[in-house]
């Protein structure tokens, strides 16, 4: 969600819808079809993303609370650099994500930021009232 809201700002902010769009049309063709509605195809990109981020940041949640933000950076580090490595040998374009220096960080950051605000939401629904 960061990245939609800042990736008019600046030219080197990460597009990793773009990634995901490309993502769903390459599945999508192999199985002899296509998404040809532009706004569908970000709808139906941002669905995935949304469900497969909150599949993957919930596994923070897994064990004791007190390492839940170690636990955190390591899950946000790991989908951040998956997401700048990992295009290219998957057939997609890296440029969204990793045409500079500058737009890799930011790539990493944002993972790292959303597993950190997920870490501080599963802190808190963790705490009991006394």
């Amino acid at each position: 969600m960061i990245i939609s809201l800042l990736k008019k700002k600046d030219k080197d902010m990460p597009r990793v819808d773009l990634l995901g769009e490309e993502a769903l049309q390459k599945t999508m063709a192999y199985f002899g079809s296509e998404i040809k509605d532009e706004d569908t195809l970000y709808k139906a990109t941002l669905a995935g993303d949304v469900i497969s981020n909150a599949m993957y940041y919930s596994m923070i949640g897994n064990g004791d609370t007190k390492h839940i933000f170690t636990r955190a950076v390591v899950y946000g580090l790991a989908a951040g650099v998956g997401a700048i490595t990992l295009p290219e040998p998957l057939g997609l374009d890296p440029e969204p994500v990793a045409h500079s220096q500058k737009t890799k960080a930011f790539t990493v950051g944002y993972y790292v930021a959303g597993a950190l605000v997920t870490g501080l939401i599963l802190k808190s629904f963790g705490k009991k009232e006394e």
